[in-house]
């Protein structure tokens, strides 16, 4: 069968970076291609190599037969592959309309076709499950989840024949991934060729047909899925076996450490009384939306609340950020790209930010210190940066998310509060993530972990408890639950 997309050799350097290196490349009509990879791994650089966004230094693109070499975005589109982002790139203050339709308004005599666009938009929107909202609602109001779903939407509305997907279902529910999935068939059924990046094996299986796999920049492995088995993937993934994927470390479950009694916000959660103790890992499930995140929130004092209160040992606390981290809370935000980094800045600024009273003395900072802690903590959680002065903005998403989990480990807090952790994590470094959260366990601090990816829960926490509809609704050891028990609470 003839690939509709054809890469050969494809390199990228970025100053002494090497991103791609001979790349190899072939996609097929009517079949979904796995790109996967560890952080670092050259795939997002990849796939904004194939849709216009970076020009390769090297090498060659053939697209249906023809030579494809996009001067930028619009004219990739333009060719017929259209991308959708792992970060969001909506304008949050337009609506969903204008979101879409971004770059494609036509006109009549100098008007917008209104009608037609609308019709357009809500077509669209019905296809990825949007179409009870209205086309002119706000985009900034939206959900993570929905503004996820727009973006697949706005790809949709190009007559692409390749469809690009970079970690789509990252801040997606079950529900709306099951409906991705089911969009993502009846594309391939149309003929589309998709390449797909995610560092779920079970998603891959459940939506591919064909792999490829890249390590450091280079092409390691492609075929077809099912001629290959996980333990072979993640071998060509991180260059060696990993025998555990959920390291476990003994750690012992202490006194009463943090208690909420009768926490309320709104619009969540509602309610929560809860007790945690020292050296436990606890988990939240529930489905987006169910308030999860908005209990950190809560915890950290970022959201106000109207009834309860929050005690650690006993104690209670100010509802104030400032007395919340005097304490010893810190906060893993969800949203890395508006709350968890500043983008701008290096590795060292974002790991040391916050912290400065570490590295100071008499008002001046101790800049060798500081750098050396960086260092450190880019050796523990293995950030794949050429330099500690390199900017946050420079780095993989993945990698981004490490620069966020080791500022939380530079703040050396006492209660942890983890929103999605591991989200655009690749497998190896999932690993890691659970073997130091079971660190922080065994050392005696207080874990609070929220997490959609139900089998992490069950495997590294020491409990879980259920949210919906902004209520805590159950709580259980988690040897107590499964999935399906899980997954059920969720939606009752």
């Amino acid at each position: 069968m003839s690939s509709l997309l054809e890469v050969t050799d494809v390199s990228k350097r970025f100053g002494p970076t090497i991103a791609l290196d001979r790349v190899c490349l072939k996609a097929q009509a009517g079949r979904v291609l796995a790109l996967i990879g560890e952080n670092g791994a050259g795939k997002s650089t990849l796939l904004k190599t194939l849709s216009g966004a970076h020009r390769p230094d090297s090498g060659a693109m053939l697209l249906d037969g023809q030579r494809y070499a996009p001067s930028g975005p619009i004219n990739a589109r333009q060719r017929g592959v259209a991308i959708v982002y792992q970060e969001l790139t909506l304008a949050p203050d337009l609506s969903i309309e204008d979101n879409l339709m971004l770059g494609r308004s036509g006109t009549g005599l100098g008007t917008l076709l209104r009608t037609a666009q609308r019709t357009i938009v809500r077509d669209a929107m019905e296809r990825v499950g949007l179409g009870h909202l209205s086309p002119k609602a706000r985009t900034g109001d939206q959900s993570i989840a929905t503004c996820q779903l727009i973006e697949v939407a706005r790809a949709l509305i190009s007559d692409a024949k390749i469809l690009l997907l970079d970690e789509p279902t990252s801040s997606l529910p079950a529900a709306d991934v099951e409906r991705l999935f089911e969009i993502i068939g009846q594309l391939r059924d149309r003929g589309m060729a998709i390449i797909y990046i995610s560092h779920f094996l079970e998603e891959v299986r459940r939506v591919a047909d064909d792999y490829a796999v890249l390590r450091d920049g280079h092409s390691v492995g492609e075929g077809r899925l099912d001629e290959v088995t996980d333990d072979q993937i993640i071998s060509m993934m991180v260059g060696r076996d990993v025998d555990d994927l959920f390291p476990h470390v003994p750690h012992d479950v202490g006194m009463p450490h943090l208690t909420l009694k009768n926490v309320s916000a709104s619009p969540a959660p509602t309610d929560v009384s809860l007790r945690i103790y020292e050296g436990e890992i606890f988990g939240v499930a529930g489905l987006v939306g169910a308030g999860r995140t908005e209990l950190l929130r809560c915890l950290y004092a970022l959201e106000p609340t109207y009834q309860g209160h929050v005690q650690l040992e006993g104690r209670i606390l100010p509802h104030r950020v400032g007395a919340r981290r005097k304490a010893g809370f810190g906060l893993l935000s969800e949203d890395r790209k508006t709350e968890g980094l500043a983008q701008n800045l290096s590795v060292t600024e974002n790991v040391c930010m916050g912290n400065h009273h570490r590295f100071s003395l008499f008002g001046w900072i101790n800049l060798r210190s500081r750098r050396k802690e960086t260092e450190r903590l880019i050796h523990q959680v293995e950030i794949k940066a050429h330099s500690a002065d390199q900017s946050v903005s420079e780095l993989s998403g993945g990698n981004q998310q490490k620069v966020a989990f080791a500022r939380l480990l530079a703040q050396h807090a006492d209660v942890y509060l983890l929103d999605e952790p591991t989200k655009g994590i690749d497998i190896g470094t999932k690993a890691e993530i659970y073997r130091m959260i079971g660190e922080l366990a065994a050392s005696g601090r207080t874990i609070v972990f929220v997490s959609s990816y139900l089998p992490e829960l069950l495997a590294v926490c020491d409990r879980i408890g259920v949210m919906a509809r902004g209520q805590l609704i159950e709580v259980r050891k988690s040897k107590e639950w499964t999935e399906e028990d899980l997954m059920a609470a969720a939606v009752s």
